[in-house]
């Protein structure tokens, strides 16, 4: 299972990134990535990741696969926490990684967003 931890919904993923998702994972789950306070102190951030590492945990020990991962994608200071929290628990964590194409009209920038493969969160 493949637990999607992120602003992005699968349901608004690419079919490139759907298909790529369910060939190495099988199911998709999504978990929201939460709001994370910009007054928050690291101690605060440090806590709020705690709860959701235990989700997880929580979410992949009653799952019937085991070929689990975690896509990782959201407020620095957070991901770095939770990634570090999975990955000392040999939780797989991944990202996913695109091209950006940016066109401008007007006085606007319009930038679309391309999949092109999940990379694995190494220690």
């Amino acid at each position: 299972m493949l637990i999607n931890l992120s602003n992005h919904p699968v349901e608004k993923w690419s079919e490139k990134q759907i298909n790529e998702a369910k060939k190495n994972y099988g199911e998709i789950r999504d978990l929201p990535f939460p709001e994370i306070n910009p007054d928050w102190d690291e101690e605060t951030v440090e806590n709020f990741s705690q709860m959701y590492f235990e989700e997880i945990q929580a979410i992949i020990e009653s799952a019937h696969n085991q070929n689990n991962a975690v896509h990782v994608m959201g407020e620095l200071t957070f991901t770095f926490n939770i990634v570090y929290k999975l990955l000392s628990q040999n939780i797989v964590c991944i990202a996913s990684t695109s091209k950006r194409n940016v066109t401008e009209k007007g006085n606007k920038k319009i930038t679309e967003f391309n999949f092109v493969r999940f990379r694995e969160y190494k220690k």
